[in-house]
Order: structure tokens, then C-alpha cells, then sequence
């Protein structure tokens, strides 16, 4: 399998990484994130022009037609230059909209960057099993009634339209009774609490007190709902390895740059052989999760089967996982405590991995659920 860049992806990423060296700087991400609304309309203006938001929507909905694995070269970038504005939330949405199906006017909308979106999912008691819904949702009077509480929902408050599970059927923990709304971020009866988390990016907790929305913002009944949102996740897992791989490029070369400088005894620090060999290990574990990472991008950009569609998705996070851990840990071991100092940019690295691990499935979350996939189970009887 060829996983070398085309041209086009060559020249996308290139001009992402230009304008994050030009306009996104430490300072200038600072600024944004203890602003008000904790992203940057000329940040996200900026992105738009660039053609990010497009990227993955259809030819058909004004779009750039772009894959998984196109998308996934761009997280990369968006990575390194830690930025924070709404794109992932934007994307998950978006792929939640075109699975659907139906919905060109409003994938139109996010193609041009004048609609941004999140997928509130969670809620206190599910964590990581994400099946685990207890907000509900009753047809009346030709409308669907929302009830419940959507809890960490990333980039919530500043989306203009949110995706929402909620239970039409079954029991609280019965994956078959979910269904997905399209609910308007201003809708009568939805309250957002804003809040910045510790890797400096927004969430919100969403409450909904009776919101009425009409039969057509139904993106997916109960039947087929949690197949579509386990898509969904899968989905923006594999964007979030690919920001997380940027990152920890980013992570290795300012922790080699400062082995390189950092004097003791006379002579960098960088010299010592029991350091080169910390940073041996962290290249190793950078790219080997960028391969994984980069085969799950590349196989998820056609359709698959869910089983083997969820292993690829895991087996990413997993490998992922494991590498943003340790990357993080030595990273800071090799700063000599220096690293989770605000001022110096490899806390804010270490900070956003932290969240990305845990975000849609740590990775014991993940090795349980490659582990639990029919594939592994036959694999295991034929060794």
C-alpha cells in the first residue's frame, strides 16, 4: 500500500503549514484561548480560505471531495501548530450529516465556514461507552421532544448546530433504541454551559429541557442510530490521530532542539548517551504510530465492513495511545521539569495529548474493543 503524499496533499499541507508559521504562533494561540469565546473568528476565516473546512465535504454540497486520508494529512498540520478552532467537531459533524444523507443545503453551509458543528454524545454516566444514553426523546404532536444532558461536548457552545443522541426506545444501555437529532445550538429549551479545558480548546454541557425539534431533524431512528454514530467516532478517532501525530512531531523536535542547547558540565546535554537513547525511543514510538495511524486513515477512506472498520479505528488509538504517553512523559522528563511550565509551548503539547488519549476511548478502552472484534477472536484460534 503507497502511503506517499500526492502533489495535491503536498501542496494543501504545505500552504496549512505556512499560514500556521506566519499567523498561529505560541503567543498569538495564547491570546486566543484565554480570549472569551476561546476560538478565532480570523483564525477560522483564515482555515476557510485555505479550503479546510471543504475538504471533506461532497463535490455535490460545494465541497473539495476530499478523504479520510486528505483529511488526515491536514490534521497533521493543524497538530504542530496546536490550533485550536472547531475543526474536528466541524468534520465529525459533517460526516455525520453525509452518512445520513439529505443534507447538501447544510454540508453546503460548512463547506463555506459559515457553520460550524459538535456531535454531544456523552453524558456523565456513559464515559467511554458511549451506547450508555439516558437523554430521551418522544414523538408528539408530530415533533420529537428532547429531555437529558449532554456533558463535555467538544466545541459545543460555539457550534451552530449540534448532533444529539437520544433514546426513543429500549433501556438506558440498549444501543438498538438510540437516535441522532439535528438540534439548532439556539433552540427554545437548550442551555450551554462554555468552559476551557486543560489543553486550552472549549466544551460545553448541554442541557435540553424540552426541545422541540420537527420530525425531519431526525438523522437516524432508533434502528440504525448507533451504527451511525459508531461511524461517526470512528471517524473523528482517526482525525484525532492524526492531529496527535503532528503534535508529537512537534513534541520530539523541540525536546531535541533543547538536548541539543541545554548545557551540563560544560557540554549540551544531548551528548549523554542515555539521553540519546530516550530520544531513540521516542522517534520509535513516533513512527510506528504514524504508520498505524496513516493505515487506518488510508483504509477508512473506502467503505468497510463495521467490524473491521472499528478494528482499524482501535488498533490507531491504541498505538496512538501509547506513544502520546510516552512521547509526553519523556518529553518532560527530558526538560528536567521545565516542560509543564506555561511558558515554554511543550506543556501545551503535553496538555492537548493528555486530552487526546482519553478523547473517544482511552486506549484501554480501545485494546478491549480491537480485542472484542470477531477478526482477532479468529485470528487468536487459528495461531
Amino acid at each position: 500500500m503507497n502511503f506517499d503524499y500526492t502533489q495535491e496533499q503536498r501542496q494543501f499541507s504545505d500552504a496549512v503549514s505556512r499560514w500556521i508559521e506566519k499567523d498561529y504562533g505560541i503567543e498569538a494561540r495564547r491570546a486566543i484561548i484565554h480570549g472569551k469565546v476561546g476560538v478565532s473568528e480570523e483564525a477560522w476565516q483564515a482555515l476557510t480560505e485555505l479550503g479546510v473546512p471543504a475538504l471533506p465535504i461532497p463535490a455535490s454540497a460545494g465541497g473539495l471531495d476530499g478523504s479520510l486520508a486528505d483529511m488526515f494529512i491536514i490534521m497533521e498540520q493543524l497538530g504542530r501548530g496546536l490550533v485550536v478552532e472547531p475543526v474536528i467537531a466541524t468534520a465529525m459533524g459533517a460526516e455525520c450529516l453525509r452518512l445520513a444523507g439529505g443534507q447538501d443545503a447544510l454540508l453546503e453551509q460548512v463547506s463555506s465556514g459559515t457553520l460550524t458543528m459538535a456531535c454531544a454524545f456523552g453524558e456523565r454516566q456513559s464515559r467511554h461507552e458511549l451506547f450508555d444514553v439516558a437523554s430521551s426523546a418522544r414523538l408528539e404532536d408530530g415533533h420529537y421532544h428532547l429531555d437529558g444532558t449532554k456533558t463535555v461536548v467538544l466545541h459545543g457552545a460555539q457550534a451552530g448546530q449540534l448532533i444529539v443522541s437520544a433514546r426513543t426506545a429500549g433501556t438506558q444501555r440498549d444501543a438498538s433504541g438510540i437516535a441522532l437529532f439535528l438540534v439548532p445550538a439556539h433552540a427554545a429549551g437548550l442551555s450551554r454551559r462554555d468552559y476551557r479545558t486543560i489543553d486550552g480548546l472549549r466544551a460545553a454541557d448541554i442541557q435540553l429541557s424540552d426541545v422541540c425539534v420537527p420530525t425531519s431533524a431526525l438523522l437516524a431512528p432508533s434502528g440504525s442510530g448507533w451504527d451511525l454514530l459508531e461511524a461517526v467516532i470512528d471517524h473523528g478517532i482517526v482525525l484525532m490521530c492524526g492531529e496527535a501525530i503532528g503534535a508529537m512531531e512537534a513534541l520530539n523536535a523541540a525536546t531535541l532542539e533543547y538536548l541539543k542547547t541545554r548545557q551540563q558540565f560544560g557540554v549540551a546535554i544531548g551528548s549523554f548517551q542515555v539521553l540519546q537513547h530516550r530520544m531513540v525511543d521516542m522517534a520509535i514510538h513516533l513512527a510506528q504510530a504514524r504508520a498505524v495511524a496513516t493505515l487506518a486513515a488510508t483504509r477508512l477512506s473506502t467503505p468497510l465492513e463495521a467490524e473491521e472498520r472499528k478494528r482499524m479505528a482501535s488498533a490507531a488509538k491504541v498505538r496512538v495511545g501509547q506513544a502520546m504517553r510516552f512521547i509526553s512523559q519523556q518529553a518532560v522528563q527530558l526538560h528536567g521539569g521545565m516542560g509543564l511550565s506555561d511558558e515554554l509551548p511543550v506543556s501545551h503539547y503535553v496538555k492537548r495529548l493528555t486530552i487526546l488519549e482519553s478523547t473517544l476511548g482511552d486506549t484501554d478502552h480501545h485494546l478491549a474493543r480491537f480485542a472484542g472484534q470477531p477478526q482477532f477472536l479468529g485470528d487468536v484460534a487459528a495461531a
